[in-house]
């Protein structure tokens, strides 16, 4: 980021170094000398500058790692120019380079007030091996988590933002044609991020606000689109699993102040089951692919971390235990390992808000080192449902950037 294209102008820059160092580099006025500061991160794979005002964060990471970072005041001016720079070091030799997975993100402005301002979406496949991602779409409509179809071949995410023509439908992403179709769902028009469709692909199972003087209620329709079929009867409740046999359905419920996870037939029949009666907030339930446990997220230790327990609410057990607030944990579809999203920035540990600094971190199933797989701008509507691709390659997942 430099103050003009001029070759002694004023600049800061994230530099990787042909033998492995990793550096932030500044020249401080026009014509000054170029000073730098050395990350502790060899060979790093990732990096990251980041502007706020006059102060610039130069982030570094291997593959997996969390980020580590360094920071300066520099003014490079209020519209500095930005882009990637290859420089020889000598006038007589050529260097090559090959960048890859850049983005520039435009994060939401300082004083934007949640759920009433919003910026664009961005869908992304992340590999889970390597870490390679693609924007596969993007809208100034803000959108959020994708469900990824039993046969593959789609993505099911809810439009969301202040826009009332456009705000809570449901749409269909067909990941060949990379076109979004609106999906039948009725007079459920109002759905919010917590749907989920049944292991078969058969099934959507929606969160809607249509109804009930606009609290959450529970819906379940044919995955193509149809008439709703109420489940829950109390309210609010929020959708996040199917039973692995389609029989139940997993949801956080809100019960005279506080949220639970409960249990419900899938059908509609019977009472709701509670599951959990810890006073903090318990949410996010999924089942595991064999249906043996359930993982959740719960604020009972302080920071929100992962949990399991078995299907009828017993042998709850935390998982993680470390300095971020981790939410929503998504399992493989070989039942090995799971997907998390974890807050870098410091927040509430009930809270999951949007435009925040996240990292998607892989661990395994029974707990142990977290992996980091991607370094996001997100939050609320990431991964909220489970987004992973039927042969476990991949996940899908929404990042943020005002797209003016």
């Amino acid at each position: 980021m430099r103050s003009s294209l001029d070759a002694d102008s004023p600049y800061v820059s994230a530099a990787v170094h042909g033998d492995g160092l990793i550096s932030q580099q500044t020249r401080a006025s026009k014509g000054a000398v170029t000073t730098q500061v050395e990350s502790t991160v060899k060979g790093a794979d990732v990096i990251q500058l980041e502007r706020r005002g006059d102060k610039y964060i130069f982030s570094a990471a291997r593959h997996g790692e969390p980020y580590t970072s360094t920071e300066i005041d520099l003014d490079v001016g209020a519209e500095p120019y930005i882009g990637l720079f290859l420089c020889s070091h000598n006038p007589d030799v050529i260097e090559q380079a090959v960048f890859s997975n850049v983005r520039i993100i435009r994060p939401a402005k300082p004083d934007f007030v949640p759920y009433r301002d919003y910026i664009g979406s961005q869908l992304e496949l992340l590999d889970v091996e390597s870490g390679n991602r693609q924007v596969i779409y993007s809208s100034r409509v803000p959108f959020e988590a994708p469900n990824w179809t039993a046969d593959g071949s789609a993505l099911v995410f809810n439009s969301s933002g202040n826009d009332p023509a456009t705000r809570g439908r449901l749409y269909r992403f067909d990941l060949a044609s990379r076109q979004p179709t609106l999906i039948d769902t009725g007079f459920a028009i109002r759905n919010n991020n917590d749907h989920v469709l049944s292991f078969d692909g058969t099934m959507q199972g929606i969160s809607d606000q249509s109804t009930d003087a606009g609290q959450s209620t529970i819906f379940v329709l044919p995955s193509r689109g149809g008439v709703p079929k109420r489940i829950t009867a109390l309210t609010p409740s929020y959708l996040h699993s199917w039973s692995p046999d389609g029989k139940f359905l997993l949801y956080t419920g809100g019960r005279n102040g506080n949220f639970d996870i409960y249990k419900m037939a899938s059908d509609g029949s019977g009472k709701e089951i509670r599951l959990t009666t810890d006073p903090a907030l318990d949410d996010g339930p999924e089942f595991t692919p064999d249906g043996q446990y359930v993982y959740f997220n719960s604020a009972r230790t302080g920071k929100m971390q992962i949990w399991r327990m078995k299907p009828d609410g017993s042998q709850q057990t935390q998982i993680t235990n470390d300095e971020y607030n981790n939410w929503f944990p998504h399992i493989a579809p070989d039942g090995k390992s799971m997907i998390i999203i974890s807050y870098v920035d410091r927040i509430e540990a009930n809270e999951h808000p949007y435009y925040k600094r996240v990292y998607l971190r892989q661990l395994p199933i029974e707990g142990g080192t977290a992996k980091v797989i991607a370094y996001v701008y997100g939050g609320q509507g990431t991964i909220n449902v489970p987004s992973w691709s039927p042969d476990g390659r991949m996940i899908a997942f929404v990042s943020n950037s005002d797209q003016k």
